[in-house]
């Protein structure tokens, strides 16, 4: 049951927007830029972004040189190309449109662990190099001369630099595109959990936690972008859940000599240091079918291999304690391109991040605003 009040001002709007997390941001942000009049709402299920945005490790990468390499396995040349292409230009958009300061950017290069198993990639270096040559001005990858001062164990046969990657606070990210949110005058509902899509009368249903009956928002256009959760909504999509954890050590006591963002094991891994502690992600390809899940729980044995990266790998030699973890759900389908398409004559999605969000966000949702535009 609606007030007077509520009835007249917060039901209907110009574009909702489900999914509060970085492309439900963005897209909103985006479309208030185009249309200055425009009422626009975001509604979000969660009371933080509910997939990965705030749960991210805080990597502006694009792809490492064995995840590269392993992408050309399935992928042509020209669309390796143009992944990559997608992700370094979608980084410099945010950095241009937010500022490195709000982003807490550093440009501290991406590297990556090579072992034994992983050494074959070094013969490619200079093939992968001039495959991206269009797009940089110089080459991406280089081997690292001396390793040593990293404090690797010695299972770490040679590092890769990559001097067009860096990291950002991701906490800092989502304060940015809130605090534009509120200077476009962008409502933003938090706790709105979306039962049903009435594409046709162009009507969002959400759950009434104080009421048996739903409550029902209206609007011209309707951007959903909820990634892993869509199927929930518009069932049928090719996308799977890829939950991801990251855990995170209590502070060190010595000096750890890590600068930069480290990947390991096609990308998989993922570790970096923030302030005093180590920030260590991801591990899903030991189990991916107990990780396409959209429950936030840890999964134990991705726990134990991070550990163990942690301890015989990273800080061989470093006594490390856990503080944090947390889980974060990402989206992945038959193929590393989003879906961005219109569903409905008013109805538009962009979803399937594949675990790049803060890369590929902002640019997928202006290619979402510009279908809708065209409505």
């Amino acid at each position: 049951m609606l007030s007077y009040w509520e009835k007249k001002h917060f039901v209907d709007h110009d574009l909702i927007v489900i999914g509060g997390g970085i492309v439900g941001l963005s897209t909103s942000i985006q479309y208030k830029i185009r249309f200055p009049q425009a009422k626009v709402l975001v509604l979000e299920r969660g009371i933080f972004p509910s997939g990965a945005s705030s749960k991210n490790a805080g990597f502006a990468c694009f792809g490492s040189l064995t995840e590269i390499l392993d992408d050309l396995n399935h992928m042509s040349e020209s669309e390796v190309v143009e992944l990559v292409t997608k992700r370094y230009k979608g980084l410099l958009s945010i950095r241009c449109f937010f500022g490195d300061e709000n982003l807490g950017y550093l440009h501290s290069y991406g590297l990556e662990l090579l072992t034994d198993k992983e050494t074959y990639a070094l013969k490619f270096l200079d093939k992968i190099n001039q495959l991206l040559a269009p797009v940089f001005s110089e080459e991406i990858f280089e081997q690292v001369e001396d390793i040593r001062p990293f404090g690797f164990s010695d299972k770490v046969k040679a590092v890769i630099r990559n001097k067009f990657e860096g990291e950002l606070d991701s906490g800092k990210f989502l304060n940015s595109l809130w605090e534009k949110c509120q200077d476009l005058n962008i409502k933003i509902l938090t706790g709105s959990v979306v039962l049903n899509i009435d594409m046709e009368g162009k009507k969002v249903f959400v759950q009434n936690p104080t009421g048996k009956n739903e409550i029902c928002f209206q609007a011209d256009k309707i951007a959903v972008c909820t990634n892993a959760f869509t199927n929930l909504l518009l069932p049928g999509l090719d996308i799977q859940p890829g939950r991801g954890l990251v855990l995170v050590t209590k502070p060190i006591s010595k000096t750890v000599p890590l600068f930069g963002t480290f990947h390991y094991d096609k990308g998989y891994v993922y570790f970096r240091k923030v302030e005093d502690r180590i920030l260590l992600g991801g591990g899903r390809n030991i189990d991916f079918e107990g990780e396409r899940s959209l429950s936030m729980e840890v999964n134990p044995k991705i726990r134990e291999y991070l550990i163990h990266i942690l301890k015989e790998i990273i800080l061989p030699d470093t006594k490390v304690e856990l503080d944090l973890e947390w889980a974060g759900i990402m989206a992945f389908g038959k193929n590393k391109k989003p879906i961005v398409e219109m569903v409905g004559k008013n109805v538009g999605i962009a979803v399937r991040l594949g675990g790049m969000g803060v890369a590929i966000g902002w640019q997928t949702a202006e290619e979402l605003v510009n279908m809708l535009a065209e409505v």
